[in-house]
C-alpha cells in the first residue's frame, strides 16, 4: 500500500513538473494583420481590382434594365417573332451577367489569396520565431475567441510587432 501511494505521489510530482515547464502564450492575429502595412496595400489593391468587375457588372445591369423597359414598352405592339427575339436577348444578357458575376467572384477570391498569402506567411513566421526565441511551447490565437483568460505578460503581439518592425 505504501508503494502504491509513493508511486502515485511520484507520478503526480513528475506530471506537475512537466506541466509547469510548459509555457503558453497568446496573440490576436487579426490585430497583428490590421497593423501590418502590407495589409493596407493588399486591401487597396484588392479594392481596385474588385471595382473593375463592379463597373463592368453595373454597365451590364444598366443595359439589361434598358432592354427590359424597351420590351415592356413595346410588348403589346410586337409580333410574336420579334417578342421571342427580344425575350431571348434579355435571357442571354441575364445569363451573361450571372456568368460574369460568378467569374468575377472567383477571380477576386483568387486575387485575395494571391495578395494575402505572403502576408499571412510573414505573420506566421514572425509568431513562430518569437515563440521559439521566448521559449513558448504553445501560442493561442485570441482572435478566434478560443481563449477565455490571458495574462498580458504572455501576449506576444508587442514582441511580434517589434520583430516585424511595426510600431
Amino acid at each position: 500500500m505504501k508503494k502504491l501511494v509513493l508511486f502515485l505521489a511520484c507520478g503526480l510530482f513528475i506530471t506537475n513538473m512537466a506541466f509547469a515547464q510548459t509555457k503558453f502564450g497568446h496573440i490576436n492575429s487579426q490585430e497583428l494583420l490590421n497593423v501590418m502595412p502590407e495589409m493596407t496595400k493588399a486591401n487597396t489593391d484588392l479594392d481596385a481590382y474588385t471595382k473593375t468587375f463592379q463597373d463592368q457588372l453595373q454597365s451590364m445591369s444598366a443595359e439589361y434594365e434598358k432592354k427590359v423597359k424597351e420590351y415592356q414598352a413595346g410588348d403589346k405592339t410586337m409580333t410574336d417573332a420579334v417578342r421571342e427575339v427580344k425575350e431571348k436577348e434579355i435571357r442571354d444578357l441575364q445569363a451573361r451577367i450571372e456568368s460574369t458575376n460568378q467569374s468575377a467572384q472567383d477571380k477576386v477570391q483568387t486575387k485575395r489569396k494571391e495578395l494575402l498569402q505572403p502576408i499571412l506567411d510573414k505573420a506566421e513566421k514572425a509568431i513562430k520565431d518569437v515563440a521559439k526565441e521566448k521559449g513558448y511551447d504553445y501560442v493561442f490565437d485570441t482572435s478566434t475567441g478560443a481563449v477565455l483568460v490571458t495574462k498580458d505578460a504572455d501576449n506576444l503581439l508587442p514582441l511580434v510587432k517589434t520583430k516585424l518592425g511595426i510600431k
